[in-house]
């Protein structure tokens, strides 16, 4: 069995999950796994609805349950897979979670054409913030930087 073969049946998986979260209402139609060594890590499917969290992405859910199992905070050496492809929110994680590849199935389109439409998302994080719709303002505070500095002179910090 080639890695072709292999892809697709780990993309398939990904359509079934979709497919099986929206037939059992716990959200919408996407799913996600995270794959190391051809093996599947962990799975996720949109939990948005289901946990009144907005960030309860497929690629998010299955990105969170995997560092879980792996015990680390980054993917190196996995490949994700997403039965659509990734919003801007996703992305981000996934950039986070320093995967080996991405692999998608539907492109936004077809997302965006059942409801689903992130293209206002992606012109917006583009703009600068006083051109973005929502409002979006730095407060200078004499403290804002404390943070960074203790961080930076912490001897024992875990880097990532």
């Amino acid at each position: 069995m080639g890695d072709n073969m292999d892809r697709n049946e780990f993309i398939l998986k990904t359509i079934q999950l979709a497919i099986e979260n929206v037939q059992s209402g716990q959200g919408g139609p996407f799913g996600a796994l995270v794959v190391k060594d051809g093996q599947i890590v962990a799975t996720g499917t949109n939990q948005v609805t289901a946990s009144q969290d907005p960030t309860a992405h497929a690629e998010i859910v299955a990105i969170r349950k995997a560092c879980q199992i792996l015990k680390s905070f980054e993917l190196s050496g996995c490949e994700i897979y997403c039965s659509c492809e990734p919003c801007p929110m996703c992305l981000g994680a996934i950039y986070w979670a320093r995967p080996a590849h991405v692999f998608f199935a539907a492109p936004g389109k077809a997302a965006a054409d059942v409801g689903f439409d992130d293209s206002f998302i992606r012109e917006q994080i583009c703009l600068p913030y006083q051109k973005q719709q929502l409002p979006i303002s730095q407060l200078n505070h004499a403290q804002a930087l404390a943070p960074f500095k203790l961080w930076q002179a912490k001897p024992d910090k875990v880097e990532y």
